[in-house]
């Protein structure tokens, strides 16, 4: 936990001793009510489980769930703040900033052979007893192992970029970077951590939810497999939470399209013999 009182170390250094942004220390939720905040944690069940529902169907489980009328309107306004478009079939926690270079998508019948080949990022909604907050990884394709990650409670562009430079620190660099075509992933200051470091941009399609269907399924395994069966109280409670979480995921976690080994076996493997 932060403490503000003046024997204390500055904020600014107490929030990168936790591992999160600066802007989480003054979380407060944001002016919902128990039952907006409850409507949210559902909409997010019914969205992980099936990406493709939109507004209209998710009113309508969320009705037949409850027994009572949830009017669309309300959960339109809800899927908003909690980042997710309803016109497309995907979240669409970053929306898309007309201003900045949309990039082509370059891994469509891309044969992905080796670690470091295609790095991919999202962001996610990740509930908490009390708020929420967004969560943003980086992912690599060949081994699926989760190379960083970083917490927020906005979603500014800040945390991105810090993501994107641990990853680069620990692990060098990509050929291709890829991400969809939101505020945070076009902005100046994102886009040039990849060119200074010469790595080919890749962006997906709007509303193509398989465009970046590794990080979709990570965070499929992230809400089911931790997140929905613990009740984070604080924001130190979610980042540790997730920290083991991902530390299990890498080291652990067997996957059957990875012939049975963990993400730090593949990836450790294939690099040694490069």
């Amino acid at each position: 936990m932060v403490d503000q009182d003046i024997y204390s170390p500055p904020i600014i250094v107490q929030a990168e001793l936790l591992g999160i942004s600066r802007s989480s220390v003054y979380f407060k939720p944001h002016g919902l009510s128990k039952e907006d905040k409850s409507l949210m944690d559902d909409i997010d069940k019914i969205y992980t489980e099936c990406p493709f529902f939109g507004s209209r169907k998710i009113a309508r489980v969320l009705s037949k769930n409850k027994g009572e009328k949830i009017n669309r309107k309300r959960v339109q306004r809800l899927m908003r703040i909690m980042g997710i478009e309803a016109v497309y079939p995907k979240p669409n926690l970053s929306r898309n900033n007309h201003q900045n270079a949309v990039y082509p998508y370059l891994l469509r019948n891309l044969n992905i052979t080796h670690p470091n080949q295609v790095w991919s990022t999202d962001i996610t909604y990740v509930k908490m007893k009390q708020g929420f907050v967004y969560l943003v990884a980086i992912v690599d394709w060949y081994s699926r192992k989760v190379l960083s990650w970083r917490l927020s409670t906005t979603m500014e562009t800040k945390f991105c970029i810090e993501a994107a430079k641990e990853a680069i620190d620990k692990h060098g660099t990509p050929e291709i970077f890829n991400s969809d075509q939101g505020v945070q992933f076009t902005a100046e200051e994102f886009i040039n951590i990849w060119k200074e470091n010469h790595v080919s941009v890749s962006m997906d399609g709007r509303g193509r939810c398989l465009d970046n269907i590794f990080v979709e399924r990570l965070w499929r395994s992230l809400k089911y497999e931790e997140v929905y069966i613990h009740d984070y109280e604080t924001v130190e409670q979610a980042r540790r939470g997730i920290e083991k979480y991902f530390i299990f995921f890498n080291t652990k976690r067997v996957h059957q399209s990875l012939n049975y080994q963990t993400p730090d076996e593949v990836y450790n493997q294939k690099k040694k013999q490069e």
